[in-house]
């Protein structure tokens, strides 16, 4: 961490537009980590929730098997709201700057989460409750279509050149540290609550804490400034005869970038869904474990790959953001094969350590990600370009996963075996996009494509 500690040490690459404030650069990367956090910490309630205890509780209406489905097609709502904020957001974001766009996003996303966590259910409300809930969570995901790619930006944006991989890597460890400060929470109300507690009110308190969250990160990024990369960009256009660029011109002059962008992020996005969603759902309705030992699994798994995001940030540093995110599909691309045979060989040790792999590998991708996909577009378009690879990701690959998972093991003889086949196709198509992307890890921002 020496690196983070003096950043512009390292000399910057040339065409470096401003010299870097160490205290912003390091500012900028805790606000963007605490930011992270607490948008994940309330995505990775939320799913584990949708596995175990929400279909009875907004849905007891359906027999189990529906009320799985319908539990996770809310939790499929937030992830289909996700593009159009990174739409919305990202516009905005290239338009008026990352720093304004940011603050409002983390206020939405808190502030939804909060009303979830007041809900009334549907013994109380009836229909208006999971109407309620779907609707919370689409605003939910709307703001983290924004919230999630806006701070990858503009962390690497105030971050130097020779460590942008490196501070995304540190950004990146806001996700596990989210699931694991999640799987903490839900583990220790499961084994201090009865079971009818926490159906009753236990359940509430991760999304209320979201009140504390939200004081804080409001707090920390105030004292954010804009980044020297959009700064210039605005300098240029404002003194250029050339109009500034349409809100979605990514699409139209960088289209093959973009697709690239989200075949590369669809094994993760995929993966992460079908190891920290499904496989809560499948060890415990189908293989029994109770919900104190499978929250206590994920916590491990996500305590083990925080690290990996660091490192995999460090090493594309080094090696380049290809051959780094490449490392970390072959990890998940392992984990994809083998963790349903080893969930079912009922060896507790060896299920947390599939799920830990899976989780190490998104995490290495994860932690090169945020700098590979802003190096691969120009300042005016990166934002939205580079929220439209991860969002559309999450809504084609991820968000259909727990639902599409749940229908083939109602419904097949062998789910597992076609459940593992999709983990590995995707793996191989986020293969082959990454390797036609461009690599750019040693360029300025500065420098335009």
């Amino acid at each position: 961490m020496s690196e983070l500690a003096n950043p512009v040490q390292s000399a910057p690459a040339a065409g470096d537009a401003a010299t870097l404030d160490p205290k912003t650069s390091r500012r900028a990367v805790v606000s963007g980590t605490f930011g992270t956090a607490l948008e994940w910490f309330d995505f990775a309630v939320y799913g584990t929730l949708s596995a175990t205890l929400f279909p009875q509780l907004f849905f007891p209406s359906f027999d189990t098997n529906t009320a799985i489905l319908a539990s996770f097609a809310t939790f499929g709502a937030g992830m289909v709201a996700r593009p159009l904020g990174g739409i919305v957001f990202g516009a905005l974001g290239d338009k008026i700057g990352r720093r304004n766009v940011l603050m409002f996003t983390l206020v939405l996303m808190g502030a939804s989460s909060i009303l979830i966590g007041l809900l009334p259910t549907y013994a109380v409300a009836g229909i208006i409750a999971p109407t309620l809930l779907v609707f919370l969570r689409f605003m939910q995901g709307f703001a983290l279509g924004g919230e999630a790619t806006g701070v990858q930006v503009l962390v690497v944006e105030h971050a130097p050149t020779a460590h942008r991989g490196l501070y995304g890597g540190i950004l990146a460890t806001g996700s596990p540290l989210a699931q694991t400060f999640a799987s903490l929470t839900l583990t220790g109300l499961a084994m201090f609550l009865s079971k009818e507690d926490f159906a009753s009110w236990g359940w509430r308190v991760p999304f209320l804490m979201g009140v504390l969250l939200l004081v804080v990160g409001v707090f920390i990024r105030r004292r954010i400034e804009e980044t020297p990369a959009f700064k210039e960009n605005q300098k240029k256009a404002a003194e250029s005869a050339v109009p500034q660029e349409r809100a979605l011109a990514v699409i139209a002059k960088k289209p093959g970038t973009v697709i690239k962008l989200v075949l590369s992020w669809a094994a993760s996005a995929g993966l992460f869904w079908i190891s920290v969603t499904y496989a809560v759902n499948y060890l415990t309705k189908e293989l029994g474990y109770d919900n104190s030992i499978t929250f206590g699994l994920l916590l491990m798994a996500n305590l083990v790959s925080i690290p990996a995001a660091v490192l995999g940030g460090r090493l594309s540093d080094r090696i380049g953001r290809k051959k780094t995110f490449l490392l970390g599909l072959t990890m998940q691309g392992i984990a994809a094969g083998t963790m349903f045979p080893i969930m079912n060989s009922m060896n507790f040790p060896a299920s947390a350590a599939i799920i830990a792999l899976a989780l190490c590998g998104i995490q290495v991708t994860a932690g090169t990600q945020a700098a590979f996909f802003s190096e691969a577009l120009p300042t005016s378009m990166r934002y939205t370009g580079s929220a439209l690879g991860m969002t559309m990701a999450g809504l084609i690959f991820g968000a259909p996963i727990p639902f599409v998972a749940a229908w083939i093991f109602q419904n097949t003889e062998n789910g597992t075996l076609a459940l593992t086949c999709i983990g590995l196709g995707l793996v191989i198509l986020s293969m082959i996009a990454t390797m036609l992307l461009p690599e750019r890890y040693k360029r300025s921002l500065h420098e335009e494509h």
